[in-house]
């Protein structure tokens, strides 16, 4: 993603201290209850440790996902006030000071293309449908990384249900269209809206989910909501948010990063710290939450996440395509 400076904190950002205080008691509880934070039911201790503040509708939760258990989250408020989401503005505070505008009701999704059963979904009726909303902690990189304790379900079960055909090779999704409402659209610096893909078999892998909140609380505007994807391996720009339209495609549709800059961004977009951007060097990231000069970590390949995953590329130049 673009670089920003990093600007001051400004006064409305700042957590009033009783939120402040009441979160690092549940993060102490979290941590005195087993470094695993292992979920003992929809009620156990580990939902309580990554309770949110209290702002959003909370979310009926039936388990957690195997990946990630051990995964401390970052703090609430880093993950809602640091944002890249230029439908909302271009500065990482934009995202959440424009969010008001993003209106989430009503809301549909079109899924189209190389399928049997395209149709019109309402976004209440895709809530409904799967019944195993769980907690996801999975590391997110882009210049610097977070663990977010999202709440989701898997992207390839939702898939299956329209029937995708043998045609379908890939799956593009779009995001909504609103520039009366959305003020980042109303600039040029993409070709809106904002379009990302994947390759069937990346969408259908477990570790790709569509995630509906964060923190056990319906997801904020400026995290995507009420719809985004996820996938943990790849950089930030590949979790498209505020999903409208999905289609089956046969041909690799083209991402609207790439196509706005393609000597910088691939379609793949898998984390390597051996495939340095021309701007920057990717070997390293800085953790969110930590200061801006603190906090360095080295970047692993698929974002550490290679034992699940590196077999879908098997034979590939991962320079070649990055």
């Amino acid at each position: 993603m673009r670089e920003y400076r990093y600007g001051r904190i400004k006064p409305s950002e700042i957590t009033d201290q009783q939120v402040w205080l009441k979160r690092r008691q549940l993060i102490k509880a979290g941590m005195a209850a087993g470094a695993g934070l292992l979920l003992g039911g929809a009620n156990g201790p580990a939902m309580a440790a990554i309770a949110g503040p209290g702002n959003n509708r909370k979310i009926s939760l039936s388990g957690e996902s195997v990946y990630g258990r051990t995964l401390v989250p970052t703090e609430y408020e880093h993950i809602t006030t640091y944002n890249n989401f230029y439908e909302l503005g271009y500065g990482k505070e934009a995202p959440a000071e424009n969010a008001a505008a993003l209106k989430t009701r009503p809301w549909s999704i079109k899924v189209s293309g190389e399928c049997n059963k395209p149709g019109i979904m309402d976004i209440e009726d895709i809530l409904k449908l799967d019944q195993e909303e769980r907690i996801y902690r999975f590391r997110c990189v882009e210049a610097w990384a977070m663990v977010v304790p999202w709440v989701g379900f898997s992207l390839g079960r939702f898939l299956k249900r329209f029937g995708p055909t043998s045609r379908a090779k890939f799956v593009e999704f779009e995001t909504l269209y609103d520039p009366e409402h959305l003020p980042g659209q109303k600039r040029t610096v993409l070709d809106w809206p904002y379009r990302e893909g994947l390759r069937i078999d990346e969408a259908m892998h477990p570790l790709a989910f569509m995630a509906t909140g964060l923190y056990g609380e319906v997801l904020p505007g400026q995290n995507g909501a009420p719809l985004r994807l996820v996938v943990p391996w790849k950089y930030g720009f590949k979790s498209i948010k505020s999903i409208v339209s999905i289609c089956f495609v046969e041909k690799q549709p083209l991402n609207s990063w790439n196509a706005t800059a393609a000597n910088e961004y691939g379609f793949y977009a898998n984390v390597n710290p051996k495939v340095p951007h021309p701007r920057w060097s990717q070997e390293r990231h800085r953790v969110l939450g930590k200061g801006v000069f603190g906090g360095k970590e080295d970047t692993l390949l698929f974002n550490g996440y290679a034992e699940e995953v590196a077999s879908l590329y098997s034979g590939m130049d991962l320079r070649k395509y990055f």
